[in-house]
């Protein structure tokens, strides 16, 4: 369990939640990069990108130091318009100056079964290989039946407790073939960060952060064991909350 509560902050619009982001990237980067050689940051696709993108270029921080690593990938072509580093890519080189080597990405061309293994063999180049990764900051999104990451309710990879990077094969929203970060490696971090925004994701949000699933959604399972864990969510998306 996390050592504290998780800090939920409500705004009011899309853009006020992607400054919020931005400020709270911004403070974590300083933070991490005042300790470690690298700002280790993993993260999601989705509506993420874009509300990540929209303002990372306010961000001030040394970019030199920042390696973007991903939650979890679809293992499919980078110019594949389902490919998270491929609009990443895209997205952050008309924002901010990243060079090639800072932002890992998978090899979809490998068989879907090297995929996972390949790209922990890249994550070592940053993580000591004998232990958990520790990413200084998560930024993760959350899909209407609760999953995070490609981690899908009742997904036998949810109960993975060794393993850095699962493979997905089967997942219930196309494409099919995908890797993601374990439940361990994500409350492993420093900090995650959720974002959502919309009244489509209120029910959801509720049942996560208020209710008492008999079998918890996936993203009711990321409990940083050491870290922090925020929430930034629009009016809309914090509707159904109690507590707001």
């Amino acid at each position: 369990m996390s050592q504290t509560p998780p800090v939920i902050v409500v705004r009011s619009s899309e853009k006020e939640v992607s400054q919020e982001l931005c400020s709270l990237i911004e403070t974590v980067a300083e933070e991490s990069t005042k300790q470690c050689k690298f700002f280790k940051v993993a993260v999601s696709g989705g509506s993420l990108v874009k509300l990540l993108c929209n303002g990372i270029s306010d961000i001030n921080t040394d970019w030199s130091k920042w390696r973007i690593f991903f939650c979890d990938e679809r293992i499919v072509p980078f110019e594949d318009g389902e490919s998270t580093f491929g609009l990443y890519q895209k997205s952050l080189s008309e924002k901010v100056n990243l060079t090639e080597d800072q932002i890992i990405p998978i090899n979809p061309s490998l068989p879907v079964g090297e995929v996972a293994e390949d790209y922990m063999h890249k994550m070592k180049e940053y993580f000591h290989p004998g232990s958990l990764p520790k990413f200084d900051l998560l930024l993760l999104g959350m899909g209407p039946d609760g999953h995070t990451c490609s981690l899908f309710p009742g997904h036998p990879v949810l109960l993975e407790k060794d393993a850095w990077i699962a493979t997905v094969t089967d997942s219930p929203k196309p494409p099919p073939c995908r890797i993601t970060l374990t439940i361990p490696v994500i409350n492993n971090a420093r900090t995650c960060v959720f974002v959502s925004t919309g009244a489509s994701k209120a029910d959801t949000i509720k049942r996560v952060l208020e209710g008492n699933e008999p079998k918890p959604l996936p993203a009711s399972l990321v409990r940083p064991t050491q870290g922090k864990l925020y929430w930034l969510l629009d009016e809309g998306a914090a509707s159904l909350l109690n507590n707001k």
